[in-house]
């Protein structure tokens, strides 16, 4: 039955490449890695491109690729089209797969679309300063965690090219199966990022909301010469001046005192230490008193203290001083002098332009240029063609057959391992977690989340307790983002690893006076003086 079943997938497989190149005008370009790539591919001669490029079969299959062989290397490959392809006419398809067999810990696996070598490159000499029109693909180290998609485009008034990266852009795959990725740039200037044949993100290239920086700047710019005045009074409220302070204000009563009401409880053990050493503790065999000092035994919580009330020498307890008022300060009033929060004027942009249409590069050749602590990356099927159908063909012949198998293997090691239900869980969650980050609101979180999700995954030993956790934070995040105000500044505190603002308070005028910044400080001592202070067994 299997090796029906086999047969039946070569005669699809041989049918549909023939369907996708019966009809050469839509597929501009298309490498298996089926052959070895010398001769049609050339490794960069520079010398800290020092990784080794190896024509490798896929683990498990006998499909063929490009391999990163080795950890900690830079690589550097690129082929040149036969013709350059435009980009301006109609739909363009970029699709290639990539399959981390090792993980990826810290490295990229993305593609670079190269501009003609008029534009100033050698393919012997390729690096990172080639000009390219698009990079795209994968990539992830420590809080990066992106499927790029960066174009690079010329502004016509200054001749400038600028990168264009895509906003929000979805992140990578976290396990070892092959994944194949997709952009289609289509001509309403739209552009649609697929994993594994699924949307991940829609954008257009116009939009200011999809790009960073946009590819039409912006008509005004602050005035780089223009300075605030120094008479320029940015604080919404001052200290009254003629506040005084209360001739009953003690500035010098202390927070806490003696509760002189309190009585010792029934039952104390006046006599009994608190500790005492450890009777099953015995000298090590080894200790020498006159290398290693007098040995002790090591100290134990007193089991008598446990049914008592408390041991030792019994102290009466604090309480809160009801005198308390802590540091005297005028209160806020409105600044009689206020101008608001001060910005230089704006200008016109001498390097705005209006656009109908990205003036797209043209490409004239496919390159990959990384840096990776990780090796294990195979690069395989990769497709230029002007017809998303063609792309579609290619997955199903070529990726989908592939993953299947390596996902039922990965489910059948699990369950053969005892890992269906911690690590099948882990995954789970690791998946959703990159989701949660994936989301627009959360953009300005997405590094912090995203290094908290890598620290996870690099632990074998993570415990339920610690991806929890990691659901904790994330949920701390949305808590600051939905209440802010005094919560956000208390969870902050809680949580340094998170704690990022997407706003700009730092400058703005809420931040008013120091006098306001002293309120609020005495305004939290008093919160924490209203609590009960911690005390030892004693008590």
């Amino acid at each position: 039955m299997d090796s029906l079943r086999f047969a039946f997938l070569l005669l699809l497989a041989s049918v549909s490449f023939q369907q996708i190149f019966a009809n050469d005008d839509k597929t501009i370009f298309y490498e298996s890695f089926e052959e070895p790539f010398e001769g049609r591919w050339i490794v960069s001669q520079k010398e800290e491109y020092n990784g080794v490029w190896k024509h490798a079969k896929s683990e498990g299959h006998d499909d063929y690729g490009l391999l990163v062989s080795e950890k900690a290397r830079k690589y550097a490959i690129v082929t040149e089209l036969d013709d350059t392809v435009s980009l301006k006419d109609g739909t363009i398809v970029l699709q290639f797969e990539t399959r981390l067999q090792n993980g990826l810990e810290c490295g990229g696996a993305y593609l670079k679309f190269l501009r003609p070598q008029e534009a100033g490159w050698k393919s012997k000499e390729f690096d990172n300063e080639s000009p390219y029109s698009i990079m795209f693909g994968p990539d992830k180290c420590g809080a990066t965690n992106k499927v790029h998609f960066i174009l690079k485009h010329e502004n016509p008034k200054s001749g400038e090219y600028v990168e264009h990266h895509l906003k929000y852009p979805p992140s990578v795959p976290s396990d070892k199966l092959s994944h194949v990725y997709t952009a289609i740039l289509k001509p309403d200037n739209e552009i649609h990022i697929l994993i594994d044949g699924e949307e991940k993100k829609e954008a257009n290239f116009l939009s200011s909301e999809d790009f960073e920086p946009p590819l039409i700047p912006a008509k005004t710019i602050p005035d780089p010469d223009d300075k605030k005045p120094e008479d320029w009074d940015e604080r919404a409220k001052i200290p009254d001046p003629d506040a005084v302070k209360p001739d009953d204000w003690d500035e010098d009563a202390p927070l806490e005192i003696v509760d002189e009401d309190a009585v010792k409880p029934e039952g104390w053990l006046d006599d009994e230490p608190e500790e005492v050493d450890d009777p099953e503790a015995t000298k090590p065999e080894d200790w020498d008193d006159e290398e290693d000092g007098q040995w002790e035994a090591p100290k134990i919580d007193n089991p008598k203290c446990e049914m008592a009330p408390g041991c030792g020498e019994w102290k009466k307890p604090m309480k809160k001083n009801p005198a308390y008022k802590g540091k005297w300060h005028a209160p806020l009033i409105d600044n009689p002098n206020y101008k608001g929060i001060w910005k230089p004027q704006q200008i016109p942009n001498p390097s705005y332009f209006e656009l109908d249409k990205p003036d797209f590069e043209p490409i004239a050749a496919i390159g990959i240029e990384i840096w990776t602590m990780q090796d294990g990356i195979l690069f395989d099927n990769i497709l230029i063609a002007k017809d998303e159908k063609v792309a579609e063909s290619i997955r199903e012949t070529t990726w989908k057959r592939k993953f299947d198998v390596e996902k039922e293997k990965l489910k059948v090691e699990e369950v053969a391992a005892g890992s269906g239900g911690l690590a099948g869980f882990q995954k789970k969650v690791f998946d959703l977690l990159y989701k949660v980050a994936d989301i627009p609101f959360l953009s300005d979180y997405k590094p912090k989340i995203l290094d908290l999700i890598a620290k996870g995954e690099t632990q074998p030993t993570v415990t339920i307790g610690s991806l929890v956790a990691i659901v904790v934070v994330i949920l701390t995040i949305l808590f600051k983002i939905v209440f802010g105000g005094k919560k956000q500044v208390r969870v902050e505190a809680k949580n340094p690893e998170v704690a990022e603002t997407s706003n700009d308070q730092g400058s703005s005028g809420d931040q008013g006076s120091s006098g306001e910044k002293v309120e609020e400080e005495e305004n939290e001592k008093e919160d924490a003086a209203g609590a009960a202070p911690r005390r030892r067994r004693r008590d």
